[in-house]
């Protein structure tokens, strides 16, 4: 069976918003998407599993006043959808008011807004997509004798479409495309025992990174952690690398929103134009980017997304705002239901091997382990493993050490974030380094 068009999804929507007003909602709103997808993973040489993915599902939100109710489905039939739509009532008519509920209002609504070329559909084969993990797999186990097993290389891809409407009068739409090759693989030698991986993602399949250079780098990162070692107990200063750097800015974001700052659960309560890092940082969210991960020409609500500095020269500019969020603080919405799209940080003019010989002494973090970050006081305490630095330059590995500090002074003493930000993801940063932090061993 194949996939809903756009057009059908956008009827699917219109009969909602019309069921709800039959029902007596004063206002609803609905969201509807659709996507398909193969995913398939070879180990050791051999095709492992294939999947074929269909995944379909609805939202509705249904007002009556402010009492507000929501329901899902993932039954697209027109019965599944009725029966959705007078569940949200039900709930509606059984809910207290709530001042700040309601739709975006409309005049933040997105009425022109431009095609960021996020569709493009791969049509591979089975066989095909197999041969594409092979590749990967096999040159990461040509690197070295002592890539001794694998945990398979994966080629997924999927395209779907998405569709929101309101009873405002907004329906709006497009499809999507994401593609990703991962390979994962074990290292050996002697007793000791490691487990690395790389990946790439993307909206346009040909943009994907060779399967060679994911599988070779998977096994270069994987032989790196052979024969680690533990450290004592020391304050030193800390870098943490390009690919686990997005951590702290969804720190950042974390604390910030809209909803953590209304709830006082967050380490940066009224922070708005408080300096938060060095005045040198600038960090910018841009939804509009074409074949962007996360870009998105609207949010979840509607609003006409658009970019906006949340950090301009250390200052925090803005919270994360969805209509909810922006009505329980005073303030107006940031374009934000659903999240922050496409972030990235300023970087300088230092790769990552600047840094280490300007750190001189310290640590490279290359893996986090634990959730180890209090949102109300910013403490924050994770297990780690990376590099051990001296005279400028890695000298072995180490594990089983905790690095910790406080998110608001790790913020504060950020001396550099580097150019090495050629990352996969939506969020761009190059590896941060940290003045001090306290590292222990386990």
């Amino acid at each position: 069976m194949s996939s809903p068009s756009i057009e059908q999804l956008e009827q699917m929507v219109a009969d909602l918003l019309a069921e709800a007003g039959k029902l007596g909602a004063s206002a609803a709103d609905a969201a509807v998407s659709s996507s398909s997808g193969l995913s398939l993973t070879v180990r050791m040489g051999e095709t492992e599993t294939i999947e074929h993915t269909r995944d379909q599902g609805l939202g509705i939100s249904v007002y009556f006043g402010q009492r507000k109710g929501t329901a899902s489905t993932t039954d697209l039939k027109p019965a599944a959808l009725r029966e959705a739509v007078s569940k949200a009532c039900t709930i509606a008519r059984n809910t207290s008011e709530d001042d700040c509920a309601g739709l975006a209002d409309p005049e933040y609504l997105a009425t022109d807004y431009p095609d960021l070329d996020l569709y493009h559909p791969w049509a591979i084969s089975p066989d095909e997509a197999a041969a594409v993990a092979l590749q990967a797999e096999q040159a990461a186990r040509d690197v070295d004798p002592r890539i001794s097993n694998s945990e398979g290389a994966t080629l997924s891809t999927q395209s779907g479409s998405f569709i929101y409407g309101n009873s405002h009068g907004f329906v709006g739409g497009y499809p999507t495309s994401r593609h990703t090759l991962s390979c994962v693989v074990l290292s050996q030698d002697g007793d000791c025992m490691q487990r690395d991986y790389w990946y790439d993602s993307r909206r346009d399949w040909r943009q994907l990174a060779a399967p060679e250079n994911i599988g070779r780098k998977a096994a270069e990162r994987v032989l790196a952690k052979l024969h680690a070692r533990q450290l004592g107990t020391c304050q030193a200063p800390v870098i943490f690398r390009a690919d686990i750097a997005p951590g702290m800015l969804r720190s950042l974001t974390g604390a910030i929103r809209g909803h953590a700052q209304y709830r006082q659960s967050s380490f940066l309560l009224d922070s708005l134009g408080e300096q938060i890092f060095p005045e040198w940082v600038d960090i910018r969210e841009d939804p509009l980017i074409p074949l962007g991960l996360a870009s998105a020409p609207f949010d979840n609500e509607g609003v006409a997304t658009y970019a906006k500095h949340l950090v301009r020269d250390g200052r925090l500019e803005t919270y994360i705002l969805d209509s909810y969020s922006a009505r329980k603080l005073g303030m107006k919405t940031t374009g934000n239901a659903g999240g922050v799209r496409n972030l990235s940080i300023g970087s300088g003019d230092m790769g990552l091997d600047d840094m280490l010989k300007e750190m001189d002494t310290g640590l490279l973090v290359t893996e986090l382990m634990g959730q180890g970050l209090n949102p109300v006081t910013g403490d924050y305490s994770r297990g780690a493993a990376g590099f051990w630095v001296e005279n400028g330059a890695i000298q072995y590995p180490v594990e089983e050490i905790t690095i910790a500090g406080n998110m608001k002074d790790m913020f504060r003493q950020l001396v550099a974030v580097g150019n090495d930000n050629d990352i996969p993801g939506s969020v761009k940063t190059g590896s941060w380094w940290i003045e001090n932090m306290t590292i222990a061993g386990c």
